[in-house]
């Protein structure tokens, strides 16, 4: 595994294993697969409907709490400064645990204007130790702007929609700069047109890799960290076998210029309270 340290110190995997949809009756297994297979960070939500699921599979896996990198969000509907804190009360004891590594704005939602009402409600709790480090999702470079103008802290990361259709290299740019580590949902483009696009099955082929593990290697040397989210246990192990070879700069410039903009989600200016 390799490991990204983030603004505050805090040291987390660059590959995670994401529960996106995953049915509660579903993740616990998967979960557990995922931790037997290596992963030590895993990527829930409120609105995923599984935490509890997933806290019973972190419980029964015989890990040490300490050893596992733990994230989840607030959704819209509860955003602002006391329902953020009550959403997160409910979302630990879902989880079973007394803290999580990393809590996140999950959409910045801009035309409700609550988003900064509920980062001082992060801040709280991250003064308080309730969560190792605090974060975004789909966060522009605007609301970005916007709270390191009026926060206290800098935000941990930001969390978005990142594929090679979908490069994100402005918003990219602008975390660098800032300090604020960028980390891929949907990094496999929920298995659509990237992972059969020619030049990503060349590089794979010349590799002996998949275009899958093509595609996470290509994540991670952009310093990128990548939740990829499946069920199948083959390819959850698959995913995690990236280690062992590097893409040339050749190959990188390659996949870099695949770009077109293409979301398979939401775009963030336009997200409402749901």
């Amino acid at each position: 595994m390799d490991y990204i340290t983030l603004n505050n110190g805090l040291v987390m995997p660059q590959l995670g294993y994401g529960v996106f949809k995953v049915p509660e009756q579903d993740v616990y297994e998967a979960v557990l697969e995922a931790l037997r297979a290596g992963y030590r960070s895993i990527d829930t939500a409120m609105i995923y409907e599984n935490e509890a699921g997933v806290g019973r599979a972190l419980r029964d896996s015989g890990i040490p709490r300490k050893d596992i990198f733990l994230t989840t969000k607030v959704w819209n509907k509860d955003q602002g400064y006391e329902e953020t804190l009550t959403a997160f009360e409910t979302s630990i004891q879902k989880l079973g645990v007394d803290y999580v590594d990393l809590y996140l704005i999950h959409w910045p939602m801009p035309d409700e204007d609550l988003y900064m009402d509920t980062w001082r409600a992060l801040e709280h709790l991250y003064a308080e130790g309730k969560t190792k480090a605090i974060g975004v999702s789909n966060f522009h470079i605007p609301h970005l702007k916007r709270i390191l103008e009026e926060g206290t802290i800098v935000p941990a990361l930001n969390q978005i929609e990142l594929h090679p259709f979908l490069s994100q290299k402005a918003i990219r740019d602008f975390c660098q700069k800032n300090g604020i580590v960028v980390e891929a949902w949907s990094p496999l483009m929920k298995g659509r047109d990237a992972l059969t696009e020619p030049v990503i099955t060349d590089i794979a082929t010349r590799h002996a890799k998949t275009p899958a593990q093509v595609i996470l290697r290509w994540h991670l040397q952009h310093d990128i960290i990548a939740i990829p989210k499946s069920v199948t246990p083959s390819r959850i192990r698959e995913n995690l076998d990236i280690f062992d070879f590097v893409l040339s700069s050749d190959d990188m410039k390659q996949i870099d210029q695949l770009n077109r903009d293409e979301r398979t989600g939401s775009n963030p200016d336009e997200m409402h309270k749901k």
